[in-house]
């Protein structure tokens, strides 16, 4: 991680950073790789803000139907782009985003993303301080870029995995564009993503497949079976309806984290079933009480804090620094509002400047503080 020569926090500063990411037009520009549902969605969001997007794939029908819709407003790369989010099938991505780093003339401050639900495949392949891999916890049963929609990232969660090489403003950029449009950004370490998303993503993909599989089995020897799917049935098997295209990459690049997970609800579908096969029905209700409990407490979406602090964490010039102090925050539960390089005009130092909610401020800080890094905090209200 390198700080360089720029002591100014002042909004002037930060007027001029946001000038000299113009393009000529006087639009930001950010450019697409991949325009199916993720892909047409990000572009009509970004749109809707007023950038300038270009977009390409590799089915140009795809690419000439985002245009189309309005996802892009020209086809093709685009080197001016300040960021490019890669949101192709999980198997090509690494090859996607060494072509836009590759990009002659791609402009020395550029972000490149991803946005596939497997994150440690690419980020052991990719140590380039412009590149931040990432993944939207949103989707649709709807295929494709005509299912595209800008609001569908608005309360979502955006999981941000930065590596050992990337910069601490690559980081600020990216966490700056996806909290615009409307996501809450969770910074997690790549390993710690791929297996958390096997429990909340992958799997119930492939269960809810078998169910539907294992239902319409039933449908051809009982052929009023379907006319009882009633809305239990229908909401869980919902994300089976999804592109099946992108399951066969997920699950060869994620096939640990979702061969265990798989295990672990086998073996707790069998304690299910010899509940009900003993006629236990205290552990039924146990278990049930203890599932819906769960349930209910899930969240929402993103909570927005009302009450903010600011942390000024001094940090070294190491590579992996910036990925350590916000994976902390991301498995702390933390969310982190705004964040900021201040930069030291020389030495080896910088301080990295966190927004928190003032209630986790005090659970962070004695977090870094166990690792090493001293911190300063002040209310912002």
């Amino acid at each position: 991680m390198t700080f360089p020569a720029d002591p100014s926090r002042s909004s002037s500063a930060e007027d001029g950073r946001s000038f000299a990411r113009l393009g000529r037009t006087g639009a930001r520009r950010a450019a697409i790789v991949g325009t199916g549902l993720i892909g047409g969605s990000i572009g009509m969001a970004l749109r809707a803000q007023g950038w300038h997007v270009s977009g390409r794939d590799v089915d140009s029908k795809s690419a000439a139907r985002a245009l189309e819709l309005g996802a892009l407003d020209t086809l093709g790369g685009d080197p001016s782009a300040e960021v490019t989010f890669v949101a192709t099938p999980v198997g090509q991505i690494v090859g996607e985003v060494r072509a836009v780093l590759a990009q002659r003339g791609l402009r020395s401050d550029a972000v490149v993303t991803d946005v596939g639900s497997v994150k440690l495949p690419v980020i052991s392949e990719i140590a380039d301080p412009r590149f931040i891999g990432g993944h939207p916890m949103a989707g649709s049963e709807q295929l494709g870029v005509d299912g595209s929609d800008p609001s569908l990232f608005v309360g979502a969660t955006w999981v941000l995995t930065p590596g050992a090489a990337t910069a601490p403003d690559t980081y600020a950029l990216l966490q700056s564009v996806v909290t615009s449009l409307g996501a809450e950004a969770v910074a997690l370490h790549a390993a710690e993503h791929d297996s958390l998303v096997a429990v909340v993503s992958h799997v119930p993909h492939l269960t809810a497949a078998t169910l539907m599989n294992l239902a319409t089995a039933s449908a051809e020897h009982q052929g009023s079976l379907m006319r009882l799917a009633a809305g239990g049935f229908r909401d869980m098997t919902r994300v089976a309806a999804g592109h099946p295209g992108i399951w066969p990459d997920i699950c060869t690049e994620n096939s640990v984290a979702i061969v265990s997970t798989l295990d672990s609800l086998v073996e707790n579908l069998r304690s299910m079933r010899d509940l009900v096969a003993r006629g236990n029905r205290q552990g039924l209700l146990d278990a049930l009480q203890s599932a819906a409990e769960a349930r209910r407490a899930l969240p929402d979406g993103a909570v927005r804090p009302e009450h903010l602090s600011e942390m000024r964490v001094p940090v070294p010039d190491r590579p992996g620094v910036l990925a350590e102090i916000t994976t902390l925050a991301g498995n702390l539960g933390v969310n982190i509002a705004d964040v900021e390089i201040a930069h030291s005009v020389e030495g080896d130092r910088g301080v990295l400047v966190l927004v928190v909610d003032t209630h986790d401020a005090h659970r962070l800080g004695s977090e870094l503080a166990g690792h090493g890094y001293q911190f300063t905090t002040m209310s912002l209200t």
